[in-house]
C-alpha cells in the first residue's frame, strides 16, 4: 500500500493540519511508502522557508514525470474536458503504484480516477 499526496496534502502540511500529519506520521510508522510527484512540489512550493513541507518530504518518495505518464495524463485531461495536468499526473502516478491519494479536492480527483476506469482509494485532507 502506498499514499500518493496531492497539492493540498502539501499545503496541509505547511499549515500544520493535525489530521495531516497524523495521517503521515501513521503512515511512516506502518511502513507505508509516500509518494510525492514532483509536478506537485511544484505547484505547492511558495518560496522558502517552508519548514513543514521540507520536514514532510523527508519521508516521502519523489517521483519524477516519464513520457508515458505525461502522454497517459494529458489523455485523461482530455477525457475529463479538464487542463488541471498535475491532479491527472497525481493520478496516474496513484494508479502506478495502486496507491490511495490524499488530496483536498477528492470530487475533482475522484472523477478522473472514474474516467481512467479503475478504482482508487480517496482520503480527503
Amino acid at each position: 500500500m502506498a499514499l500518493v499526496y496531492d497539492t493540498g496534502a502539501l499545503v496541509a502540511a505547511e499549515r500544520r493540519d493535525r489530521a495531516m500529519w497524523a495521517l503521515h506520521d501513521q503512515a511512516l510508522v506502518g511502513g507505508i511508502d509516500l509518494v510525492v510527484p514532483v509536478v506537485v512540489l511544484a505547484q505547492a512550493w511558495r518560496g522558502g522557508p517552508q519548514h513543514n513541507v521540507s520536514r514532510l518530504l523527508k519521508g516521502c518518495l519523489m517521483i519524477d514525470i516519464d513520457e508515458p505518464m505525461s502522454r497517459q495524463a494529458g489523455a485523461l485531461c482530455a477525457a475529463a474536458g479538464t487542463s488541471d495536468i498535475v491532479d491527472a499526473l497525481v493520478v496516474v502516478i496513484a494508479l502506478r503504484y495502486r496507491a490511495a491519494v490524499v488530496t483536498s479536492d477528492p470530487s475533482d480527483i475522484g472523477r478522473l480516477v472514474t474516467l481512467s476506469g479503475h478504482d482508487l482509494p480517496i482520503r480527503p485532507t
